[in-house]
């Protein structure tokens, strides 16, 4: 298995500020890891999920994520990933991530 793919996992730090009564913006970068990442198929998103309209991928890494992430990116790509769900088999850690329409 290649993990050629970069995966960067952000937290969206925004927040309410009452001393300026607005919202501040802020998002950090978390981790960048090597990943495995993967098309997940109509039928197996179906099985799964319910819903085979959703674009879910399967990412694998080696390490573990952060603990308190938000969403992630693929690559140079902007679009936002969010944990469907998660699996620790003996050797990767693998998740299943669908976009987050929030973006």
């Amino acid at each position: 298995m290649r993990f050629d793919s970069i995966v960067k996992f952000w937290e969206d730090g925004s927040h309410y500020d009452p001393d300026s009564g607005e919202y501040v913006d802020g998002t950090d970068l978390l981790a960048i890891l090597g990943a495995n990442v993967t098309d997940m198929g109509t039928t197996t998103s179906n099985e799964l999920l319910g819903d085979y309209k959703q674009r879910s991928k399967v990412v694998r890494t080696f390490e573990d994520a952060p603990d308190d992430w938000t969403y992630l990116t693929i690559g140079d790509s902007s679009k936002h990933y969010k944990q469907l769900t998660g699996r620790d088999p003996l050797k990767n850690h693998t998740m299943i991530v669908g976009e987050d329409n929030g973006e």
